[in-house]
C-alpha cells in the first residue's frame, strides 16, 4: 500500500510539472479538449485491496485527463488502447491492476516500431534519430528523451499518431486500425471507448448471475461433454435449467456484441466486456425489445428469457429443454477461446445470495 501510494503520488507531480506543457512548452499548439465524465459514481472500495485498486484507477484517469488537455485526444481513447494492451498482455507486469514495473500504463510498443525498422539501435531513446528512421517514439515529457517505458512518452506518441487521421470516432477506428493491422483491435478500441465514455470511469468491474438466484433453476459443470449435433465437438459452456421465460440478465458491464439466430445456440445474445471476455447467452425464447447491437449494458439488466430455440433453422423450438447456455470466451488479440464459465457462475451466484441475505437482515 505505502509503495502503491508513492507510486501514485510521485505521478501526480509529474504530471503537474509536465503534462500541461507536453505540447505547447515543447512548441506543438494544440487546442485543449474537455475530458468527458459521467454521472455514475464508481463503486466503493472496501478493503485494502480494494482502496488500492481505486487509487491505481484515480492516478490513470488523472494520467490520460492530462494528457487529453494537452493534445486535444479525449481520455476515454487513451484509455481504450490501454485497457485493450492489458488485456492482450502475455505478462502481468504494468498490464496487471498493480504497478510493480513503476508504470501505470499497459502500452508496449515493439522495438522496430518505436525506434524504426531499419534503426540499427532498437533501443534508440534520441527523438531525432528515431524520427529520421520513421520511428513511433517521440519525447512527451520534455527530458530529452524518447522512452518507450515513460507512460507520457507513450501516450504522446500514440496521440502523434492518432492525430493524423483526424477527430472523429471514424478517424480513430481507422488510426488504431494503422497501429494494430487487425480489424478486431479496432473493433475492441472502440467497443472499450464506448463504455469508458458512457460510464466515466475506469472502475467497470462488477457482475451479476444471468438468472435471478433462488431455487428454481439448476445446472452442473457440464464443460467439455459431447455434442453431435451439427458434428462431433465439444460443450463450451454450462447450461442452467430453468422455466421456459425465466429472466436472463447480463452478468457484466458491457456492450451488445451480437444479437440473432444462430443454428447451434438459437436466439443468442453476446455481450463484450471491459476485460476483453465475450459473454454468449444462447437458446433464448427471445430478447429485451429494446436491446441492439452497440447497446451497453450492466450488471443485473434483462437481456431476453430462458427457451428452448435452435438446432436448425431460424425458429427452431423445442428439440431440448428450456435452459440457459452460457458460455464466455477470451480474446488475447490473434485468438479466442472459450473457457470453463462454471467456477465464476458458482462465485457470483453465491455473492448474490450473500448479498440478498444481507439485506434481508
Amino acid at each position: 500500500m505505502l509503495a502503491l501510494v508513492k507510486h501514485i503520488a510521485k505521478w501526480s507531480v509529474l504530471l503537474c510539472l509536465s503534462a500541461a506543457a507536453l505540447l505547447w512548452g515543447a512548441g506543438h499548439p494544440e487546442p485543449a479538449a474537455a475530458s468527458a465524465g459521467g454521472s455514475h459514481a464508481a463503486p466503493a472500495a472496501s478493503g485494502g485491496a480494494m482502496a488500492d485498486k481505486e487509487q491505481l484507477y484515480a492516478a490513470r484517469k488523472a494520467l490520460y485527463e492530462q494528457m487529453s488537455a494537452a493534445t486535444g485526444i479525449p481520455w476515454f481513447r487513451y484509455a481504450a488502447i490501454d485497457q485493450y494492451e492489458r488485456t492482450i498482455a502475455k505478462k502481468k507486469t504494468a498490464a496487471a491492476d498493480s504497478a510493480p514495473s513503476g508504470r501505470l500504463t499497459a502500452i508496449a510498443v515493439p522495438a522496430p516500431v518505436w525506434a524504426g525498422p531499419l534503426n540499427p539501435d532498437q533501443e534508440d531513446k534520441n527523438p531525432k534519430s528515431i524520427s529520421f528512421f520513421s520511428g513511433f517514439g517521440r519525447d512527451g515529457s520534455g527530458d530529452g528523451l524518447a522512452d518507450p517505458e515513460n507512460d507520457i512518452d507513450a501516450l504522446y506518441s500514440m496521440a502523434a499518431h492518432l492525430r493524423k487521421y483526424g477527430d472523429a470516432p471514424s478517424d480513430f477506428s481507422i488510426g488504431v486500425w494503422e497501429y494494430y493491422h487487425n480489424g478486431r483491435a479496432a473493433q475492441r478500441v472502440g467497443q472499450f471507448a464506448k463504455l469508458y465514455e458512457h460510464f466515466g470511469r475506469l472502475n467497470l468491474t462488477g457482475s451479476a448471475f444471468p438468472l435471478p438466484v433462488g431455487n428454481s433453476y439448476a445446472y452442473r459443470s457440464t464443460w467439455g461433454s459431447g455434442r453431435s449435433w451439427g458434428g462431433a465437438r465439444i460443450h463450451e459452456g454450462t447450461d442452467l435449467f430453468a422455466p421456459h421465460g425465466m429472466t436472463v440478465r447480463s452478468t457484466c458491464f458491457g456492450i451488445v456484441e451480437t444479437k440473432g439466430w444462430n443454428r447451434y445456440g438459437g436466439w443468442r445474445v453476446g455481450i463484450r466486456d471491459i476485460d476483453n471476455r465475450y459473454h454468449y447467452y444462447a437458446h433464448l425464447s427471445g430478447y429485451e425489445k429494446s436491446l441492439s447491437r452497440g447497446d451497453i449494458v450492466t450488471p443485473g439488466q434483462t437481456v431476453g428469457w430462458v427457451g428452448s430455440s435452435g438446432y436448425g433453422s431460424p425458429g427452431t423450438q423445442g428439440k431440448f429443454p428450456p435452459h440457459l447456455h452460457y458460455g464466455i470466451y477470451r480474446d488475447r488479440g490473434i485468438t479466442e477461446w472459450a473457457f470453463d464459465p462454471y467456477p465464476l457462475l458458482k462465485q457470483w451466484e453465491n455473492q448474490e445470495r450473500r448479498s440478498l441475505r444481507k439485506h434481508k437482515r
